[in-house]
């Protein structure tokens, strides 16, 4: 007899705003219990000194996570010049250190270098695993981490102020595994100097936007109420960029079982519009997500099932 999961079955999307100091792990573990949520997961980590955009699925919106993490992400951070630390930010001793201090003019210059595909050499201090174990672990163990360089897209990359010749800040829009630490720290190379990010926000993942974070202290305070559970938005909005795709119930409930559903009659060419084969949907029964789908050669094809 197979054991219940403890909790209730929640479903929705949380974005927290995740403060300074806190692992996500531990972030998550917080907000799975505020809600009293039987299964969660985050889309993303954020490093333990970084704020901002977490977003936190529970129950069954855990089945979409893997679609977030794909998404596009916006960066504001702060880079200390003159230093170069061993995580790469704040929270690591000081390997070198240098007297140069680029201008604004410089800093523009050398920016378009680190755009579109770039190659990064992601940190040290990182949560990529190495033979099974985290290369945070193995450094923080003082072992020698040597990754391999990998390839990363920035979107975007602006300098908003120089708030003295010390500091600069940037925003950044990235790709999935884009390390703004790796960029500080290239970037002030390639300015003849050494470089840290001292302090890092995450704007925006994916559909997912700041304005509509909550704190976690707000969040623990509003308890078990209407008020927070306002907080939890519908599984479907982390798939905002992807088409619907109404079925019948009876049709639903193929998918449901892992059947596929055939669309090949004249009749059901309105549904299908425009998609092209291979398209990823969201099929729907009754106003309800019943499953992220493929449309591939005149059928759909469940891909995640959802039990909302």
């Amino acid at each position: 007899m197979a054991r219940r999961r403890k909790g209730q079955p929640v479903s929705g999307w949380v974005l927290l705003d995740k403060p300074a100091g806190m692992t996500s792990t531990r972030a998550v573990t917080a907000v799975r219990r505020a809600f009293d949520a039987q299964k969660a997961g985050h889309a993303g980590t954020l490093d333990p000194m970084a704020t901002g955009m977490l977003p936190i699925a529970l129950g069954e919106a855990t089945k979409t996570v893997p679609h977030v993490m794909d998404a596009a992400k916006r960066y504001r951070f702060t880079v200390r010049w003159g230093s170069a630390t061993s995580t790469d930010d704040a929270e690591g001793t000081v390997i070198a250190t240098s007297d140069v201090r680029p201008d604004r003019a410089a800093i523009e210059a050398a920016l378009p270098a680190f755009l579109g595909r770039i190659e990064q050499i992601p940190p040290a201090f990182s949560a990529i695993k190495i033979d099974g174990e985290r290369a945070y672990d193995l450094a923080r163990a003082g072992e020698a981490v040597d990754l391999a360089p990998r390839t990363v897209t920035v979107h975007g990359l602006t300098i908003l102020e120089c708030a003295d010749p010390e500091r600069a800040v940037f925003l950044m829009d990235c790709g999935k595994g884009a390390y703004v630490r790796s960029l500080a720290r290239d970037l002030a190379q390639r300015l003849g100097t050494r470089g840290h990010v001292a302090e890092l926000r995450r704007i925006s993942v994916g559909p997912f936007e700041e304005t509509r974070a909550i704190s976690l202290e707000s969040l623990l305070a509003l308890g078990h109420s209407a008020a927070a559970s306002s907080y939890l938005l519908p599984v479907e909005t982390a798939l905002a960029d992807i088409p619907a795709l109404a079925l019948t119930e009876a049709e639903a409930n193929r998918l449901r079982t892992g059947q596929s559903v055939g669309l090949l009659r004249r009749s059901d060419l309105n549904r299908i519009g425009s998609l092209e084969n291979g398209a990823l949907v969201c099929a729907t029964s009754g106003g309800r997500l019943v499953a992220i789908a493929r449309y591939e050669a005149g059928e759909v094809k469940p891909v995640r099932v959802l039990h909302l």
